[in-house]
């Protein structure tokens, strides 16, 4: 015989029903983790996502005492991992490397992307911003990016820049600067950064916007020549080299971010567990000091303060590509 409850036996048996629920995942926080985490980056080995991933993951590891694997998912400007992780467990043991990249600019640059950013994701805290430098090949005949636009207007061919991917800041930055300036660029698009940087270095393409940490070991090998920084302020790691909007060229300001995500759903717990772990490691001389030295910012936000800066940045990039009429390839 079906047994029917009042409607204050029912709130009473929602209200014990709510109180298992956190009282389980209480119990699931305290005994976390307790089997390795794998952090899955979006970008191939060698890029700004792999090297910040790496460096986190290591020191998140000790502060865990678990191991952490970094696991890099490329292709389709770091969607392919981005979905991948949206599909996941969301259980603490698959964290995510987000980006710029792939949490703001992929839902205004693809039509048919598998998840929905920001809903799909629990951010976890900012890790750095990153600013993104112009860069040449030395054999390029310019020293300035005044001489760059002027070798750009007075060839025959259009000079090349190469990206890591279509849709990605590098390409994003490119079709900026080419509005910016008036002149014509022809894009070139690679899996990744470094494959694209292979063929900067050699020659075979003229120029590219990047990740600082990703440009700045050839930078100062000599391999590779920084003419701007796409942001809004100079950088630590490259102190004489201008901004374009010092140099008047506005609308072409381009700063990248990383920051650390996990699949929605994640039990408030462990998501304030990593954060705490999180902003504690990240605070720290030596992991600041690492960030500098690499070409990147410290940009500690807690979790709810990132998720107010992910909805302004997906608003932000949004409007801009829509009104600069920005095509992916």
């Amino acid at each position: 015989m079906m047994k029917i409850f009042s409607g204050k036996s029912l709130k009473t048996i929602c209200a014990v029903l709510a109180g298992l629920a956190v009282s389980i995942s209480s119990v699931v926080a305290q005994t976390y983790p307790n089997k390795p985490i794998t952090m899955i980056a979006g970008f191939p080995p060698g890029g700004s996502a792999d090297l910040l991933a790496r460096m986190v993951s290591q020191k998140l590891s000790v502060a865990l005492n678990q191991s952490i694997v970094v696991e890099n998912r490329t292709g389709a400007g770091g969607t392919i991992a981005a979905a991948l992780v949206a599909k996941a467990n969301p259980d603490g043991y698959t964290l995510f490397l987000g980006s710029a990249a792939t949490q703001s600019i992929a839902p205004a640059v693809y039509k048919n992307l598998s998840y929905q950013s920001p809903q799909a994701f629990q951010p976890i805290t900012m890790v750095a911003q990153i600013p993104v430098a112009l860069v040449v090949n030395p054999e390029v005949k310019a020293n300035t990016v005044q001489e760059l636009l002027a070798l750009a207007k007075n060839q025959k061919d259009p000079l090349t820049f190469a990206s890591s991917g279509t849709g990605a800041i590098p390409h994003l930055a490119g079709e900026l600067f080419q509005q910016s300036t008036g002149i014509k660029l022809t894009h070139i698009p690679y899996k990744g950064a470094p494959l694209a940087m292979t063929d900067l270095i050699s020659g075979r393409v003229d120029m590219m916007f990047d990740n600082l940490p990703t440009v700045l070991p050839n930078i100062r090998a000599g391999k590779l020549r920084a003419l701007a920084i796409a942001g809004g302020k100079q950088t630590r790691a490259l102190p004489n080299v201008p901004t374009l909007a010092e140099l008047g060229i506005r609308g072409a300001e381009v700063t990248s971010w990383f920051g650390v995500l996990a699949p929605h759903g994640l039990p408030g717990p462990i998501a304030k567990r990593l954060n705490d772990e999180l902003v504690k490691i990240l605070a720290t001389d030596e992991v600041r000091d690492q960030l500098f030295e690499m070409g990147a910012e410290p940009f500690i936000l807690p979790t709810n303060e990132f998720v107010k800066f992910l909805d302004g940045d997906i608003k932000k990039w949004a409007k801009l590509i829509k009104d600069t009429g920005i095509q992916t390839d």
